[in-house]
């Protein structure tokens, strides 16, 4: 199972995990729901088809930026979601932000017969590590998916 992370990052220990990383690339949507498409071709096209981790992350993508447009401030006139995509040697993490809100934080539900709030849950399944950070300009979630190893 994925570990979650709701504090804030020790600088250090970014710097130790981020060591070697580059911005695969960055994108700023409108925060509405015909958007979300927009962010999935983003993520396809900066790591391209043959990246290890492409359809997990095209995927969690996906779910992360419909919760965004779904329950964030994001959603209303005006407001937008960012998405960055950080590659490192070791893996890639996925940060989505948004402009917050005030009714609501990040929430796993596995409930299987809850009608909603399954993303999440996916994030937690398929993701190695997944997490969030609330400040004034809104919550940035993020997920980390570890490359496979070669051969």
């Amino acid at each position: 199972m994925a570990s979650t992370s709701t504090r804030a990052s020790d600088a250090s220990e970014d710097l130790t995990v981020m060591s070697g990383a580059a911005v695969v690339g960055g994108l700023t949507i409108p925060g509405r729901p015909e958007h979300v498409r927009e962010a999935r071709a983003f993520v396809a096209k900066a790591l391209g088809d043959l990246h290890p981790c492409l359809e997990s992350a095209v995927l969690l993508t996906s779910e992360l930026v419909t919760n965004a447009v779904m329950h964030s401030s994001s959603r209303c006139a005006g407001g937008t979601v960012s998405i960055v995509i950080i590659e490192s040697r070791g893996g890639l993490r996925i940060e989505v932000a948004d402009q917050g809100s005030d009714l609501s934080t990040p929430v796993v539900r596995g409930d299987i017969y809850a009608s909603d709030g399954h993303g999440l849950f996916l994030v937690q399944t398929l993701a190695d590590q997944w997490g969030y950070l609330r400040d004034d300009s809104g919550t940035t979630v993020w997920c980390w998916l570890s490359q496979p190893a070669t051969a």
